[in-house]
């Protein structure tokens, strides 16, 4: 569920904009200057929705509609047979991930996907065509992003700044190729809907209207085009990265902590600090983040690694201590009130069910990890290979971060990733930041994801949706000569976009539900 205090904020503040509003217009004294004021910054209010037009970069707009119109009719025309392709690709991946979704319903077993959902709103007044953009997208195991629910709160300047930009770029594009084409451009603006950015722009309809189908489809097909093309530069960004900041940071070396949650399991006089540099976990080397989250997958599926200790060093650190099961099976030989030492469990060959309660860090440190006995066989000493006996899902971990001591983590490897965040770049001088890397790769990743989405929902055949548009025009520009009256053609685009806009609801519909009720 969204915060009690983030709803009433949000609602709080619309109220009294919107109350402010009425006053003021309702006012006999005041009425006349607060219209000519709001006509003169181009601002208009309504529920829920503040939108600011201008006509200040409409010369800009026709400066870069007029360059090289050669190479911007070769780049909106590319543009054009992406749309299509999109418009027909956004239906299968929104089918299949409908499917994923009903699937994920029934079986009560939520995967962690990468598919993208938004929500986009698109609206043509009779002055002009207007297209503005709301989304949400999912995070590594919900369908919907949502500030508040499932987005945190040192994300939200990410998440808002991608869309604001992948929102401008999108209707760069339409103002842009509409020039191309010789359509009047009457503005642009930005507005604020609930708490979500956007832009659009305003074009004359009546030029719209007049041009050819393909000219329509450079234009419906310029704003998804040119998210493509936002998303592909943030990936180029991202990759090059590492090579972008060599100068300043180095990578290839282990993983530096930035940040550590005071609730995390690693806070603490022997637990990690920011600054550090992990090196290994186990006996897997950690070179860069990606490694650090393999490692922890891999020994969170797998079993308990063990640790060799010698036959003369395991009777010498063990004690006599009672042995009992926990509820979940498990066995535990120390007492509860014991924060150093860990019961172990080996096998001989009297006996294959052996338990120890025996001094962690003794045991583990200059061991060597094993999964059997045989692991441990070297220059003829007795040896075993112990290992920690624990609850299911828990795990002994030994973090290697140099030249401190190692940390000594014990509990669900998935909370040591959620609580420690990490970054592959290390600075090469004291005074550098070791955040800044974090703050582009991040940044890079919410465009990519919200810049892309918004390109694929976008081309969904919807009503109001770009999609709508690419798919009229589509139709007029393929179908004339097959179906000669424009009322059946209108009637086969109805049937289509209903279609459409029932596949996109579902999809919206089901990934709220699966965010807001589970």
């Amino acid at each position: 569920m969204i915060p009690v205090p983030v709803v009433v904020t949000v609602l709080g503040g619309w109220c009294a904009v919107y109350l402010a509003d009425t006053l003021l217009k309702s006012s006999n004294s005041l009425k006349a200057s607060y219209e000519d004021w709001l006509l003169t910054y181009g601002l208009s209010v309504s529920p829920f929705h503040l939108r600011w037009q201008t006509a200040l970069f409409n010369r800009q707009f026709y400066s870069w509609g007029r360059w090289k119109p050669k190479f911007l009719y070769l780049w909106f025309s590319v543009g054009m047979v992406f749309g299509i392709v999109a418009m027909f690709g956004s239906v299968i991946l929104l089918g299949k991930t409908l499917l994923q979704t009903l699937t994920q319903m029934l079986t009560e077993a939520p995967k962690a996907q990468n598919d993208r959902v938004l929500q986009v709103v698109v609206s043509v007044p009779s002055s002009g065509l207007c297209l503005r953009a709301v989304h949400r997208s999912k995070a590594a195991s919900e369908w919907v992003k949502v500030p508040g629910v499932n987005l945190p709160v040192s994300q939200l300047t990410y998440f808002f700044s991608a869309i604001l930009i992948s929102g401008v770029i999108h209707e760069v594009g339409h103002g842009v190729a509409a020039i191309r084409e010789q359509v009047r451009f009457n503005g642009f603006g930005i507005f604020i809907f609930i708490v979500y950015p956007g832009a659009f722009v305003d074009l004359f309809t009546t030029h719209l209207q007049l041009i050819s189908p393909v000219q329509q489809l450079r234009i419906f097909c310029a704003g998804v085009w040119h998210n493509f093309v936002l998303g592909v530069a943030g990936f180029m960004v991202l990759f090059l990265l590492p090579a972008i900041l060599f100068p300043f940071y180095y990578t290839g070396v282990g993983a530096l902590v930035t940040e550590v949650a005071e609730d995390s399991p690693a806070n603490g006089p022997r637990g990690l600090f920011v600054g550090d540099l992990v090196t290994n976990l186990q006996d897997c080397p950690v070179y860069n983040v990606e490694d650090w989250n393999s490692c922890l997958g891999d020994i969170s599926e797998k079993s308990q690694v063990g640790y060799c200790v010698s036959a003369a060093t395991l009777q010498q650190l063990s004690f006599p201590a009672r042995v009992y099961r926990r509820l979940d099976g498990s066995v535990e030989c120390c007492s509860n009130n014991s924060l150093t030492d860990i019961c172990f469990s080996y096998s001989n060959k009297l006996d294959s069910h052996l338990y120890a309660c025996l001094p962690a860090r003794k045991v583990i440190e200059a061991s060597k990890v094993c999964r059997t006995n045989m692991d441990c066989q070297k220059d003829f000493v007795p040896s075993f290979c112990v290992t920690p006996s624990l609850e299911n899902q828990t795990r002994l971990i030994r973090v290697k971060h140099p030249p401190h001591i190692d940390m000594l983590y014990v509990g669900h490897p998935m909370h040591l990733q959620y609580t420690v965040s990490l970054s592959s770049f290390v600075p090469r001088q004291n005074f550098l930041s070791i955040d800044l890397p974090v703050v582009i790769e991040t940044f890079c990743k919410y465009l990519i994801s919200l810049s892309g989405a918004l390109a694929v929902i976008n081309a969904v055949p919807c009503f109001a949706l770009d999609g709508q548009w690419i798919l009229n025009s589509f139709l007029e520009a393929t179908l004339s000569s097959l179906i000669v009256e424009k009322q059946n053609r209108e009637l086969v685009g109805f049937l289509i976009l209903l279609a459409g806009s029932a596949l996109l609801a579902a999809n919206v519909a089901l990934g709220l539900w699966m965010v807001t009720a589970r």
